[in-house]
């Protein structure tokens, strides 16, 4: 077992947190949901992809028979700010195992007009009652201790402006994978960090879509900078996690035309393979 964090001082509890308060979705009507998009899971100006996935999977799960996320994948179609925003769902099937739905985030223009942000199609399960016969090639990314690892504070931001996220995470990066914040990239295109949030809540299927998009993209061990908007992603949730810290490690393997893909696993303090995702994000090249 991984060393673990050391516990903040006051821990929130799942269901009682910032991040709860800020993914909650008020039901107006069947299949209608309305939100205040926080402006405290921004980078820059834009909302963290993340935090939208959880968003729209709560009110998914508000919408399906089923509990939890298996298969989450979304459309970005333009960039989401804070503020206010509806969402509308529609269930695809219910079966006795598996329910899909699909989800849509809209805000509104200067002129009042509806903009799609985020299309979502996703399959919900029950975690709980899956077997528990594991039989996998997959290993947990070898990471220094927690201690030794390097924090926002550290260094310097990886984006110019805002990046109010940072606040609410607990993020400690692989010495291995920072040469960026030097100016010395390795060029391998990976990105390892122990994940948490801030105020220490424990995490949840919906917290793992949030944490499979909060590091820093692996364009900067390119050497690219810059914001890396996502097209698209896709986030396989395989098992309910274990109290305390996660580890998340990120690999880019081909950056062609403008866009790159991210590989993330994510692991608990069990070495259980709890969460795997791609997504397909642009660069700025040149």
């Amino acid at each position: 077992m991984p060393e673990a964090a050391s516990a903040p001082a006051t821990r929130s509890v799942i269901g009682d947190s910032e991040f709860d308060r800020d993914t909650e979705v008020v039901r107006r009507a069947p299949g209608v949901y309305d939100i205040d998009l926080s402006a405290g899971w921004t980078i820059i100006s834009a909302v963290n992809g993340g935090y939208l996935l959880a968003v729209l999977g709560r009110a998914l799960a508000d919408t399906l028979p089923h509990p939890d996320p298996f298969t989450v994948s979304a459309h970005y179609l333009t960039a989401s700010r804070p503020g206010p925003a509806v969402i509308r769902t529609e269930t695809v099937r219910i079966g006795r195992t598996l329910s899909t739905g699909q989800a849509s985030l809209f805000q509104y223009d200067a002129e009042g007009n509806e903009v799609e942000r985020i299309r979502v199609l996703a399959s919900y399960g029950d975690l709980a009652a899956l077997p528990d016969d594991v039989r996998t090639s997959a290993v947990p990314p070898a990471m220094p201790s927690l201690e030794r690892c390097l924090g926002p504070e550290d260094g310097p931001a990886p984006v110019d402006g805002s990046s109010a996220i940072t606040e609410r995470l607990m993020l400690k990066l692989d010495p291995a994978t920072v040469g960026w914040a030097v100016g010395a990239p390795s060029g391998k295109g990976e990105m390892r960090a122990w994940f948490g949030l801030a105020d220490g809540r424990d995490a949840d299927p919906f917290s793992l879509l949030l944490a499979v998009d909060a590091l820093p993209p692996t364009a900067f061990e390119i050497g690219l900078t810059g914001w890396v908007p996502t097209v698209e992603l896709t986030v396989h949730v395989r098992h309910r996690p274990a109290p305390g810290p996660l580890r998340v490690s990120i690999t880019t393997r081909n950056l062609a035309g403008g866009f790159l893909e991210e590989d993330a696993e994510v692991w608990d303090t069990e070495d259980r393979l709890v969460a795997q995702s791609r997504q397909l994000a642009r660069v700025r090249l040149g």
